[in-house]
């Protein structure tokens, strides 16, 4: 496959994705308007968009181990230098060498200069009105979805909104977070709203794509990261009235199951079919890692077994009394058996490890053969997204409803338990409610560095040992390797 580096920010790798099945994978080497001339050449470069959202760069690691970073748990693995660049992180003594952050910087680029491309050839092309519709749609809220995550990573960010072509400037400086928030992020997400079919509207072979719930649910993030609160409430509602509700279990939401996939509580996620020839570490492979990282470690439990990502006694000593949650998230001693077999402190130096991502052996033999997708969105979020904007508008009152639901699913059923708090005592609630919901899905460290201006994150990291944290580290170091290569690039603040 050709590849072409452009210096700096992009990483060139192009595949075209059938119309038949979008997550069937082929060679697509120009993306010349000349050779986007069609509709199954506008859905395969639309299909493109979201591979690089499958990659290790991405949610096949870097994005889960972020819980590693924000102190939900530590990464076990193997000693000595195994995952030594995540140990960085976590520990607050990463610099700009380190290779999670040149991983988590460059992951978007592909995938933004996909949409890029899309989104200048689609537009004029002579196809069906919904395919056209739908192709803008998508590629918005993939655009979009990318720069969201590098600007809460790195905070300003090159901007790039059309394909790189020989001749353009190829070392662009950084643009403000708050420009890419209101240019791109908050416009792209509001096109990508009007143009999306429900998630319904979907044939069974495009069934994962983004729709108008995942692009409402997306822009409640963002309106909550930015302090948008009425706007987050009115996002919400959005999504509610799009018919997504809880799974009735909150197993359901996770595991290998094909019934386990794109589920009624499912916004978005990152689709898996397994079955891959690729290599481990190749972009191709098309096998979630989640089960093969963090099932115990040479225990013979799911395929692979690498013991990563083992959460801490402080993270398990804050589950309540009766929380089905528990049993369903991490093993532990004497917890209910996995598989069949008993699970012992022994296997992890934390004495646990995670539970609600592993898949069996009679499931998933291998590491490239765990179709499980990566859930990015669920309505639990939305719903624990509308209590947290709710309660900042001053309405505690109206925050209990879809705070109570998603205690309610976990087995919590005491209304009184959060009815009649203040304001400071139910946000510290929805702050604890979205730890234990949303625990090792990659949402804690956006969570806390976000909460009061970051001060959370530094009162929270100090609290549990982690004093080397600082103000700087609420950002992720720029990498030197692109700072070397773009003349124009400068590095945040204290590294």
């Amino acid at each position: 496959m050709k590849k072409t580096i452009y210096t700096g920010c992009f990483l060139l790798i192009f595949f075209l994705v059938s119309c038949s099945d979008y997550l069937d994978k082929e060679p697509f080497e120009d993306p010349s308007a000349e050779t986007i001339k069609d509709e199954a050449s506008a859905i395969a470069l639309t299909n493109a968009a979201y591979q690089p959202m499958q990659r290790p760069k991405l949610y096949n690691m870097r994005m889960w181990a972020l819980d590693i970073v924000a102190g939900n748990s530590e990464v076990g693995a193997g000693g000595g230098d195994d995952g030594i660049e995540t140990i960085q992180l976590a520990n607050f003594v990463a610099g700009p060498d380190n290779f999670a952050a040149i991983d988590l910087w460059r992951g978007p680029n592909p995938g933004i200069l996909y949409c890029n491309t899309v989104l200048a050839n689609v537009p004029d092309m002579n196809i069906r009105e919904n395919i056209k519709n739908r192709c803008i749609g998508e590629a918005k809220f993939l655009r979009a979805s990318y720069y969201f995550i590098l600007v809460q990573l790195f905070g300003d960010v090159p901007l790039s909104l059309t394909p790189t072509k020989p001749g353009d400037d190829l070392f662009p400086g950084r643009t403000s977070k708050e420009a890419i928030y209101n240019e791109v992020i908050i416009p792209d997400l509001l096109d990508a709203i009007s143009l999306l079919p429900r998630r319904e509207e979907y044939g069974s072979k495009d069934r994962g794509r983004a729709s108008k719930g995942a692009a409402a649910g997306m822009l409640a993030k963002v309106y909550l990261t930015t302090g948008q609160f009425q706007k987050c409430v009115e996002m919400c509602n959005m999504v509610e009235s799009l018919g997504y509700a809880l799974n009735p279990d909150y197993s359901d939401c996770f595991g290998g199951a094909e019934s386990n996939k794109n589920t009624m509580e499912s916004l978005f996620e990152v689709q898996y079919y397994g079955l891959t020839d690729a290599g481990f570490w190749d972009d191709e492979n098309q096998a979630s890692w989640l089960s093969t990282y963090m099932g115990p470690r040479n225990a013979g439990w799911v395929g692979g077994g690498y013991g990563w990502n083992q959460p801490t006694q402080e993270f398990v000593d804050q589950y309540e009394a009766g929380d089905l949650r528990k049993d369903k998230t991490i093993l532990y001693e004497g917890g209910p058996l996995f598989d069949g077999k008993q699970y012992k402190s022994t296997m992890s130096s934390t004495g646990y490890n995670v539970r609600k991502f592993l898949v069996p052996l009679s499931v998933s033999a291998d590491y490239n053969t765990n179709s499980a997708n990566i859930v990015v969105l669920r309505y639990a979020d939305i719903l624990l997204m509308k209590a947290e904007a709710l309660n900042e508008l001053g309405s505690s009152t109206d925050a209990v409803e879809p705070l109570y639901l998603v205690r309610k699913r976990a087995g919590l059923i005491n209304r009184s338990d959060v009815e009649n708090l203040n304001q400071d005592q139910m946000r510290e609630k929805i702050r604890h409610e979205r730890r234990m919901e949303l625990a090792f899905e990659g949402h804690r460290w956006f969570d806390i560095i976000r909460w009061d201006n970051g001060q959370y994150a530094l009162n929270f990291l100090h609290s549990i040992g982690k004093v080397n944290a600082q103000k700087k580290h609420l950002l992720l170091p720029i990498p030197q390797k692109e700072i070397d290569a773009n003349r124009n690039l400068k590095q945040n603040p204290g590294y």
